[in-house]
């Protein structure tokens, strides 16, 4: 294993779809990336310290029996709790795409504690949760999307970016206090939006989000989840209207998310 270059762990288990494209996307700007089985983490054959970045990618782990991400997000939680915590001390980064975004959720990875002053301060205490679209329907669609906040994986997005939603459970929901400290603490990535950026009704916001939200990070905005792919819009002509609309790249608006992860590996953990 390379020295050199940013080194990408894609975990995947049964019912994984998204891992291949996920992995695609970090290889094309230069990282190292492999998709590992979470049985090769359990026995030891492959450890979390090797790696700068972990993602999780999109898919219906497991069935979705349960709830969607549940059962991952408790073996993430239960058998890989210390690697995990150590991992995040380490400065690295972590990304949670569609049901990865909901294992980081019902792992308690993000939004983290929105109580204290450490950064490096993580538990496995679930605030927060994605459940059951408002439609009672999978919603699979386009959605524009508002950046905010401060975190790695957002430098150098547009305002507005535009990425499609796969998900039957992407109702993000918070507790009124809790949803002022993730505010207050510009926790809050990306919020669903009309092609102009202002407040959506559905099915702008496809999936009835409290205060819109597609995306959060953590304190640090080292960790990153949200429901909508980027690693679908990672080429321009990915977009259903590339006929019609240059951009004048040939990259499509999720490939730069990819890009900063490893450009922040490049210039911090290497």
């Amino acid at each position: 294993m390379s020295k050199s270059k940013p080194r990408v762990l894609v975990l995947r288990t049964a019912g994984t779809n998204c891992d291949e494209e996920t992995a695609f996307a970090f290889a094309h700007f230069g990282a190292e990336v492999d998709r590992v089985h979470i049985e090769q983490l359990y026995k030891k054959n492959i450890h979390l310290k090797d790696y700068h970045i972990l993602a999780l990618p999109g898919g219906f782990t497991y069935g979705d029996d349960i709830e969607s991400g549940r059962i991952l997000a408790n073996e993430l939680r239960l058998h890989l709790g210390e690697d995990l915590c150590q991992f995040i001390g380490d400065g690295k980064l972590i990304i949670g795409i569609c049901n990865g975004f909901q294992v980081l959720i019902k792992a308690g990875l993000l939004p983290g504690p929105l109580d204290h002053q450490s950064e490096a301060a993580h538990d496995s205490h679930q605030i927060a949760t994605l459940t059951n679209n408002d439609s009672g329907k999978f919603e699979d669609r386009w959605s524009y999307l508002k950046v905010e906040g401060h975190s790695v994986w957002t430098r150098g997005l547009d305002e507005v970016v535009y990425f499609p939603v796969a998900h039957a459970e992407g109702k993000f929901m918070l507790a009124a206090d809790d949803l002022k400290k993730l505010e207050g603490h510009q926790q809050v990535a990306f919020r669903y939006c009309t092609f102009e950026g202002n407040s959506p009704a559905y099915p702008d916001n496809p999936n009835g989000s409290v205060a819109d939200i597609a995306g959060i990070t953590d304190r640090t905005g080292r960790i990153l989840g949200l429901m909508p792919h980027p690693e679908r819009h990672f080429f321009h002509t990915q977009h259903p209207f590339w006929t019609r609309v240059s951009n004048g790249s040939t990259y499509g608006s999720g490939a730069k998310i990819f890009e900063n992860g490893v450009e922040y590996v490049l210039e911090h953990l290497l």
